[in-house]
């Protein structure tokens, strides 16, 4: 069984103890992974702090071994991605697709430019504001997207002139210590540091006086605790969090049509995407006929192992979520739910669960008024706009919504009234790196994308030039 190391002050460095890793699709253990020790946290975190200035004051050096990293990635596409899928169970072929996306992020961020604002220049004064690394920054990423979560925050952070300790989740560490390996001669000693381990070291990272920032994505639960680690030495945050996502479908829509569109704006990656469709609202006149059609889709999609070039949604990532999103749906079918297609698990092994679609809930059922976060969608009807907006609105997430019309001018002005960060008309899950990207309410604080995340990896500092 293969045993991988971590990137600590730039040499691989082992634990004195190991995890194991599941394979979501078999429920046994792949790989062994090093439990980092809280001396070896605070070894990355001191490595990361010397490194800091010498990397902060050279932005050549920085776009170089950030397109070098990117070419690294690419060139290790075929082994990387065979890892992500045994650990985080998608398919091969997105697996293939996230290790190219994540090299874009990275050949992308190589070219950020972090001008100089100028407020005013006269023969009296020069006043300029410039964009300054905040430090150490301390990146926690969630088990979903495990290497383009990863490859965002660091892109981010070491362009604009900040060392990073990466703690990828410990249910799919295994992608990115394989990049430990790959970026070793790549990276300069301590700019990059990557640790595994439980949860609970990543609370050694957030209490640290040498971390300046935290930047994590994950659930509203563990974001609040890293808020609260946070506060009383005044880190700065970025917190990109759940979502309880809806979507509005107007009654002049075309079922046949918009079918399909809608079940993959639920059910990618078997639903483990924060923006993901987690309850849909469908007006009266077309709910029959869209059920009917999203249940026939979700009947023929293969789910299963991600190695089998026929599976179309790979499993659950793991165990816990994988009893919380059954027993969400034994929850439902207990109040009257009635299932349309799915509502089982898989195999004898594995954590592979059919593509679920529910009806017959109201917004309390657990199954709506909840995030999922699995292959499972509620389906509700509505008669009044009015009123549907209010119970979309109804909840403390605001990450993502969408509203679906044959007139594009009624779907905006529903959509401009959704309490969303992002609100899509037509479509959903459609991400770019051209606007910024985080949630209002519950589902975080600060963005990413663009020159917004280029902000919120860094601070303001004004130079005034007093002129003779």
């Amino acid at each position: 069984m293969s045993e991988f190391k971590m990137l600590i002050g730039g040499k691989l460095a082992k634990a004195g103890n190991t995890f194991g890793v599941i394979n979501p699709a078999t429920g046994e253990v792949f790989a062994q992974a090093p439990d980092c020790s809280k001396e070896q946290v605070e070894q990355a975190i001191e490595a990361a702090h010397q490194a800091f200035p010498k990397w902060s004051r050279d932005m050549d050096a920085r776009r170089k071994v950030l397109k070098d990293m990117g070419s690294a990635l690419m060139a290790n596409q075929e082994e990387l991605a065979k890892l992500l899928t045994q650990e985080q169970g998608k398919p091969l072929r997105l697996a293939k697709i996230e290790i190219m996306g994540g090299a874009m992020i990275l050949q992308m961020a190589a070219d950020t430019v972090m001008p100089v604002e100028v407020i005013q220049d006269d023969e009296k004064l020069r006043m300029e504001i410039r964009r300054k690394p905040y430090g150490v920054v301390a990146a926690i990423t969630p088990w979903n997207f495990p290497v383009s979560l990863a490859m965002g925050k660091i892109a981010t952070s070491l362009i604009t002139g900040n060392t990073v300790v990466l703690k990828p989740s410990p249910f799919t560490p295994i992608a990115n210590l394989r990049l430990s390996e790959i970026l070793l001669d790549i990276v300069p000693a301590g700019v990059l540091n990557i640790i595994t381990g439980s949860d609970s070291i990543g609370s050694v990272m957030t209490d640290h006086p040498l971390v300046r920032k935290i930047d994590f994505t994950g659930s509203v639960a563990t974001g609040k605790k890293v808020a609260l680690s946070a506060a009383p030495d005044l880190k700065r945050v970025t917190l990109e969090l759940g979502g309880n996502d809806p979507a509005i479908v107007l009654g002049d829509v075309d079922p046949e049509k918009i079918a399909k569109k809608l079940f993959w704006g639920a059910f990618t990656n078997s639903g483990q995407v924060c923006t993901a469709i987690k309850r849909m609202y469908i007006h009266e006149s077309v709910y029959d006929k869209i059920v009917e059609n999203m249940a026939a889709i979700a009947k023929r999609t293969q789910v299963g192992n991600g190695m089998d070039e026929k599976t179309v949604l790979g499993p659950i990532n793991n165990k816990p979520q994988f009893d919380r999103v059954t027993g969400l749906v034994e929850d439902a079918v207990s109040n009257g739910a009635k299932i349309m297609a799915g509502g089982h698990a898989l195999g004898e092994g594995g954590y592979c669960f059919e593509s679920t679609i529910i009806t017959n809930v109201t917004d309390e059922t657990r199954i709506v008024a909840e995030e999922q976060f699995g292959p499972v969608l509620p389906i509700l009807s509505f008669k009044d706009v009015d009123e549907v907006i209010e119970r979309a609105n109804h909840t403390h997430f605001g990450l993502s919504a969408s509203v679906w019309s044959a007139d594009e001018n009624k779907a905006i002005a529903v959509a401009e009234q959704m309490e969303s960060a992002t609100a899509w008309v037509n479509q959903h899950m459609a991400p770019t790196p051209l606007v910024p990207f985080g949630g209002s309410k519950w589902s975080g604080i600060g963005y990413v994308n663009g020159r917004w995340g280029v902000e919120g990896a860094t601070e303001i500092q004004v130079i005034n030039i007093k002129k003779n």
